[in-house]
């Protein structure tokens, strides 16, 4: 099943359906990567990984250690994992999950049989049969599907030891690190005076002072550069920055467990990211609008990551005002925003991009990225801040094989939005299939610095 075009959108559609795959955000693993080694079985490919998946099998009362969630590798059976997930399937019937699987089954994996209680073991052991054939491997299935380049999202501290691997192979194949600072920048996260020193520690810098904490986060960016790295990725529940007087004093009393001010220097530091970007070229982009971790009782079990994290109302405009105010007129910054609010797109993001030179919007994300969302999307946020605006598509994944599934599925519905346009008057054939390109990649590669 895939969603359904004719007419001219489906001509406008052939034009970009193979275009390459640019995927500058998500969550892959480098180590497939470094190490090429085979999937490890089907749950393990289409199950574990993918909290679309575990999260409604949940809701409906499936327990996640069946689903081998927080269980050791060798303790748990991936048939039964997948004869349960097979068992449940219909839950899926109307929402993007249902897209993205039943393409991974038909197109990548050349499984034509419907999923389903009764074909679970035949199609389990036609996963695991293609899984160990040599030309299944990670960097093989990369260069099949067409990848340009592929960006995974890594904590600051990370070591980088697989993309570092990556890069001083022989193959090709354009894997980058993203920064990923959270732990370092918000002292509510646990740990965070740990994380610090082992900041310090990790680049010989004392980080007891805020100017050397500064100092040693840029030399992380450098390491993350030198790798690649065109990006930083920054989770935030509501989009508040705060400009600090004295955000030195304010550093030295976090660091004795005064966290009075931790939200304000949390904010303060989401303006030095900005402000390092302007140096080091970075493009920031900001993840907001979703409470993390609701379900404290799945937290405190399996920790975080665990489908339990909700859409939540912000306030763009107020948020960032003392960031903008500061380095929002500056073109040279890129500051890609997300939202799981979409009571924003029209309101507030759309207006704000069409106007700060900076600002950028991304893609519709986690909840919204099916098609309904993308149709909402489009319709919003062109109207006000045009294409070119907007920050192209990411696939925001860790389920590797799904990459091209949600291309595809961005590309139907692009095809469909431009057809609707051309329906209304806005602009010929001529221009669709220019604009189909620019939506599909060059946007991507553009915003992300990719080109």
């Amino acid at each position: 099943m895939a969603l359904k075009l004719a007419g001219m959108a489906d001509k406008i559609y052939a034009g970009i359906r193979h275009a390459p795959i640019v995927s500058p955000h998500g969550h892959c693993d480098p180590a497939w990567f470094a190490t090429d080694s085979a999937f490890a079985d089907p749950a393990a490919l289409l199950v574990i990984p993918d909290h679309y998946v575990f999260r409604m099998l949940y809701s409906q009362g499936v327990p996640l250690e069946r689903l081998g969630i927080g269980v050791d590798a060798d303790s748990r059976d991936a048939r039964e994992i997948f004869r349960l997930f097979a068992a449940h399937w219909h839950l899926f019937l109307g929402t993007p999950s249902q897209l993205w699987i039943e393409y991974v089954l038909r197109e990548t994996l050349g499984c034509d049989m419907p999923l389903g209680p009764q074909t679970a073991d035949a199609i389990y052991d036609h996963i695991d049969a293609w899984l160990a054939a040599p030309d299944n491997r990670p960097r093989a299935l990369f260069d099949r599907f067409g990848i340009e380049v592929l960006a995974t999202t890594d904590a600051a501290l990370d070591p980088l030891d697989h993309h570092a691997a990556i890069a001083g192979s022989a193959w090709q194949g354009k894997v980058i690190p993203t920064f990923r600072p959270d732990a370092l920048l918000d002292p509510n996260t646990p740990r965070w005076a740990d994380e610090v020193r082992a900041l310090g520690a990790m680049t010989d810098i004392d980080t007891s002072t805020f100017d050397g904490f500064l100092t040693a986060l840029r030399i992380r960016r450098a390491a993350f550069k030198a790798l690649g790295a065109t990006a930083t990725d920054h989770a935030i529940e509501d989009p508040k920055t705060v400009w600090l007087d004295a955000p030195g004093d304010v550093f030295s009393a976090l660091l004795r467990g005064d966290l009075a001010q931790a939200d304000a220097f949390h904010g303060h530091m989401l303006v030095e990211m900005a402000h390092m970007s302007l140096e080091d070229g970075l493009v920031m982009q900001l993840h907001a609008g979703s409470r993390r971790n609701t379900n404290h009782t799945l937290f405190d079990q399996f920790g975080a990551d665990k489908g339990a994290d909700i859409p939540i109302a912000v306030d763009w405009v107020r948020g960032l005002e003392p960031l903008l105010n500061r380095v929002g007129n500056d073109p040279r910054l890129t500051l890609i925003l997300f939202t799981l609010d979409e009571t924003t797109y029209a309101r507030e993001l759309a207006p704000m991009a069409g106007h700060w030179p900076c600002l950028r919007i991304g893609p519709p994300w986690w909840f919204h990225d099916s098609a309904a969302g993308i149709a909402r999307y489009l319709d919003q946020v062109v109207e006000t801040a045009g294409y070119h605006n907007l920050a192209g598509f990411n696939d925001d994944t860790r389920a590797f094989l799904s990459i091209p599934a949600r291309h595809d599925l961005w590309r139907r519905a692009v095809a469909l939005h431009l057809d609707t346009q051309m329906q209304r008057g806005y602009f010929d054939r001529t221009t669709a299939d220019r604009l189909a390109g620019v939506l599909a990649t060059d946007l991507a590669r553009t915003t992300y610095r990719l080109d």
